[in-house]
């Protein structure tokens, strides 16, 4: 396929703006326009880094299929004792230079059972010291962007550490693209929560929303319609009926304000019922409206049960 016929959507442009990658740009047109990943470092003239980022980041962002994961079991690890500890210590320098950056960071010495969890990343799961440092690095970013106060414990690194040997993240390039997509996605998570007038850490189930939110890549104008409109039909934040109405936005493809106002006006041009009453630009929902976001609420509340 000609570079001319490779187009892009509108979502994906601006995903792709936001990231901030001239690289993972061209991969993504690249194999848009027939090429292979195998291919595509000769093709394109990256070296492994630079494909190895490419590639990361274009995951991070729903551009490209996620590797098949590896579901290591936490249960399934090797029980580590003293002895192997005190053996990895004289092994090499590389696992005593872990725990001497683990605890610089976290500005304490570790206990022997942390010990234990930290060898249980660096040998079981076969993460990187480098990579294990940008893990640790990324939790306690995390952890000082929620406003906790304290630093993560190494049950909580180990967990994450988890997360990201699933992943298949296991050099630099792909813990970097990681971060910076995950912190991107809080910072953004911050400023939503700044337009629902939240100021309490939100639940695992409100930060399930938020990421959804985010990826569907809405505007904020877009969600303070959507919280408007869940306020003046509830008389306050219900994050599950909100959620209702930006999945039906969702679906329709609208992510502006825009998109959301003229796809309400055309059904009213032709003087022809909306398509879907939930898209009515204005206050409250009507009752037809409000019936659509009961029938989508039953959705998610079967999908959790």
């Amino acid at each position: 396929m000609d570079a001319h016929d490779v187009t892009l959507r509108a979502r994906e442009v601006r995903a792709l703006l936001a990231a901030g990658s001239g690289e993972a740009a061209l991969l993504l047109l690249y194999l848009r326009g027939g090429g292979t990943l195998d291919d595509a470092a000769k093709a394109l003239g990256f070296d492994a880094r630079q494909l190895d980022y490419a590639s990361a980041s274009l995951r991070q962002l729903g551009l490209l299929p996620e590797r098949v994961p590896a579901h290591l079991q936490p249960s399934a690890a090797p029980a580590y004792s003293e002895q192997d500890i005190a053996r990895e210590y004289g092994a090499s320098s590389e696992f005593p230079a872990i725990v001497g950056e683990a605890q610089r960071r976290l500005g304490r010495v570790l206990s022997t059972e942390e010990l234990k969890i930290l060898l249980g990343v660096y040998r079981y799961l076969g993460l990187p010291a480098e990579v294990i440092s940008l893990l640790i690095h990324y939790c306690i970013s995390r952890s000082r962007a929620r406003g906790t106060g304290r630093m993560p414990s190494l049950r909580t690194i180990e967990k994450e550490a988890y997360r990201w040997a699933d992943s298949g993240i296991e050099t630099m390039e792909q813990a970097a693209a990681y971060m910076q997509q995950e912190l991107r996605r809080q910072s953004r998570a911050g400023r939503i929560c700044e337009i629902l007038q939240v100021s309490a850490r939100p639940t695992p189930g409100e930060e399930k929303f938020l990421r959804d939110w985010i990826d569907w890549g809405f505007d904020d104008d877009v969600i303070a319609k959507a919280y408007e409109k869940t306020r003046l039909s509830t008389g306050t934040l219900k994050w599950a009926y909100m959620n209702a109405i930006l999945r039906s936005w969702h679906e329709q493809g609208f992510t502006t304000l825009q998109q959301v106002e003229a796809g309400d006006q055309k059904p009213a041009a032709r003087g022809a019922a909306p398509k879907n009453p939930v898209q009515q630009h204005g206050g409250a929902l009507s009752g037809v409206e409000k019936s659509a976001v009961e029938r989508m609420l039953h959705k998610e509340l079967t999908k959790e049960g």
